[in-house]
């Protein structure tokens, strides 16, 4: 049965990794030029090729130990996109004001952590626990809430009040899968190796 580590692939062996989100798009071109495009995809999924931290036998070890650890393609895993695995702007700390994440009814409870990309909002399941901040129509501290790590919820023991916005910072990472059962490596001398590629893909309501 497949399922999801909570462990986070070597930071060492990401260096270097190559990859960004990924849409469908549908194009369909008519007789007048004109074009009709629909996305297939409700969200983007990401991919990355990995390979060139990966450049001695010692990090190929690793590398070998992790994958078999996963089972291949079988077990999900967290991996820290080195290019986008925070909820501040670039250069800048997190606040607990970064993003809006809901507003208060009075009976909810529970918040889905959540990135905004100029309007498309990218929901956040892998939070770094120790990095979440929270507040409360902007005021911080807020007492007794909790994140959950799996998922990313933020929950409260007593429903925010009516209007109030909820809103927070944190660092988080992906959850990914390989994208193949197969690891292909190549030692090449004493001491040194490297792998052909390694292709990681996005799990999506993971």
């Amino acid at each position: 049965m497949s399922g999801f580590h909570e462990v986070l692939f070597p930071a060492r062996l990401a260096l270097g990794a190559t990859g960004g989100p990924q849409r469908q798009t549908e194009v369909i071109t008519l007789a007048s030029g004109r074009e009709l495009r629909n996305a297939t995809w409700a969200e983007s999924r990401r991919r990355w090729t990995l390979g060139s931290a990966i450049d001695n036998l010692a990090a190929l070890q690793v590398l070998l130990s992790f994958f078999e650890a996963r089972q291949g393609r079988l077990f999900g895993f967290r991996f820290r996109d080195p290019l986008d695995y925070s909820s501040a702007s670039a250069g800048s700390m997190i606040s607990s004001v970064d993003q809006m994440i809901g507003i208060g009814d009075g009976s909810t409870t529970e918040f889905q952590l959540a990135k905004d990309y100029g309007g498309v909002s990218r929901r956040i399941r892998k939070p770094v626990i120790g990095t979440v901040q929270v507040a409360v129509s902007g005021a911080q501290p807020v007492p007794d809430w909790s994140a959950d790590a799996a998922t990313g919820l933020i929950s409260f023991s007593e429903a925010p009040p009516v209007g109030a916005e909820i809103s927070a910072g944190f660092e988080f990472d992906c959850p990914v899968r390989f994208d193949s059962d197969r690891l292909e490596g190549v030692v090449e001398a004493f001491g040194a190796g490297r792998v052909v590629s390694v292709d990681l893909v996005e799990l999506s309501g993971v």
